[in-house]
């Protein structure tokens, strides 16, 4: 469902005075190729997950100025001629971007914009926005998925979510990332999201008892029974009301208990301890969630320590990533074009990993044909073609004598064409897909680039002839 708000003037006040300034320099028509991508994996990982394309396909298919717009750019001094231009705008850029659910690495453009360098330039806040944040959620997400071990994860952090929108947005990148459900009903309604929930400890505290307070809730949710056993003592008080409830609620209606949740306490012992109750009450199907400021290292922890957990909930450390916040993707300028010659532009640093890659580019991922698994990634200039029939050899694009020839590998563009001239041209797949369509790719990668700790360095070479015009530029620059 498309967002009802008009965003168009969600974007850095920088790129408005720039915009205004093309036009007093004559080079408003000039095209120009913009790139996205990101230098770091969050929490130091070995790969990145990408999403949020469809909120950006969504605000591109919808971007327009309105009459308040333009008066308010009027009265912060911007031009007459400017202000025609965005009463009369329709968007004409062309676009590509990594599809949703796909692995990503540093360093290679999971967007690309090419078109009018005004248009292009008051893109960028809104790009960066969508992909980075849902980039970070769903990378996060699959961490703690993969943690697990096939327990389920629920993402349980609305209500510590960076705002309403983060909330929402983050519970659909979470499940792209393999969260089983959501507790945000909008998410739901809006996205397909499961939303998951049963009590919180004000229902026990409401009742008389926590016995009562069960068999209310038993005799309202039969068939979805899961009872909250730490509000007072789980071992002592809250495991055995939940089993007399079984006994007498859901027993003689044929029924099975789903569960009970811990929410505080040393979670992997009461676990233990949980699970030999309901087992020697008859209840060995009965699940135990866990939930408490969870994220992956915990997870991973409780289940080596032997805690007998079937599904967790995690709340805030994963909706906001509160262990490293920020996906650090950037936009930056490639080239330029004029009378359909295409001038590539770079940008130099003295930190080297902020020399930007030049030119016009294609991203392709090289598979083994054997195992299925992902060999590298290669970026190369737009117009080379990579013929998988013959070796092709790769080089590390720093340590340039680290070499390797492969052969019998497939290549896969990864860039997907979302719009051309302006008009979507990329039918958006369900959530459903795209999350299995994710979980699918992680299946390409390596063991060695799934590891939480010191991850194999997934290689992103440079192809020669993108290697010798980075060069040469720098070279070039370097003579000015």
């Amino acid at each position: 469902m498309d967002d009802t708000r008009n965003l168009t003037m969600l974007m850095d006040f920088y790129e408005l005075t720039m915009a205004n300034g093309y036009f007093s320099a004559g080079k408003q028509d000039m095209i120009a190729h913009f790139d996205m991508f990101f230098r770091t994996v969050p929490d130091g990982g070995g790969f990145a997950i990408m999403a949020g394309v469809e909120q950006l396909v969504e605000y591109l298919r919808d971007l327009k100025f309105t009459a308040e717009d333009i008066a308010y750019l009027r009265e912060r001094g911007m031009r007459e001629e400017f202000l025609n231009y965005l009463k009369n705008f329709r968007f004409c850029c062309d676009v590509w971007a990594v599809p949703e659910g796909t692995p990503v690495f540093p360093g290679e453009p999971i967007v690309k914009v090419r078109g009018p360098v005004v248009q292009a330039q008051l893109v960028e806040t809104m790009i960066l926005l969508c992909i980075n944040h849902q980039s970070l959620i769903a990378t996060k997400a699959n961490r703690i998925v993969r943690a697990a071990q096939g327990r389920a994860i629920m993402e349980f952090g609305s209500r510590r979510a960076q705002g309403f929108d983060g909330a929402v947005y983050g519970a659909r990148a979470a499940y792209i990332g393999g969260c089983a459900g959501t507790a945000c009903t909008l998410s739901d309604t809006r996205f397909g999201v499961p939303a998951l929930g049963t009590m919180a400890h004000s229902w026990v505290q409401l009742f008389d008892s926590e016995y009562e307070a069960f068999k209310a809730y038993a005799t309202e949710y039969p068939d979805a029974c899961t009872l909250l056993v730490d509000t007072y003592d789980v071992l002592r008080s809250g495991v055995p009301n939940a089993i007399r409830v079984f006994d007498e609620v859901l027993k003689p209606l044929g029924l099975r208990p789903k569960g009970v949740r811990i929410d505080s306490g040393d979670i992997t012992y009461l676990s233990r301890k949980v699970r030999k109750m309901l087992d020697e009450a008859g209840y060995p199907d009965c699940g135990i969630v866990a939930s408490n400021a969870l994220d992956e290292y915990l997870i991973r922890d409780m289940i080596q320590q032997g805690a007998q957990i079937t599904s967790f909930g995690v709340g805030e450390r994963l909706v906001t990533s509160s262990s490293n916040p920020v996906f650090g993707g950037v936009y930056k300028l490639c080239a330029v074009e004029q009378d359909g010659v295409v001038e590539p532009k770079i940008k130099i640093s003295e930190n080297a990993a902020k020399v930007t890659t030049p030119g016009v580019k294609m991203v392709y991922r090289l598979y083994d044909k054997d195992t299925g698994k992902a060999i590298a990634d290669l970026i190369t200039l737009a117009d080379e073609v990579i013929d998988d029939s013959k070796p092709y050899e790769l080089f590390d694009p720093v340590f340039t004598w680290k070499r390797k020839t492969v052969e019998n590998f497939t290549a896969r563009p990864l860039l997907v064409q979302m719009f051309q001239n302006g008009e979507c041209v990329y039918s958006l797949p369900d959530l459903q897909t795209i999350r299995q369509y994710c979980k699918a790719q992680i299946d390409t990668l390596w063991e060695e680039v799934l590891r939480f700790e010191n991850p194999h360095n997934y290689y992103v070479d440079l192809s020669q002839k993108l290697w010798d015009e980075k060069h040469r530029l720098i070279s070039e620059k370097k003579r000015k």
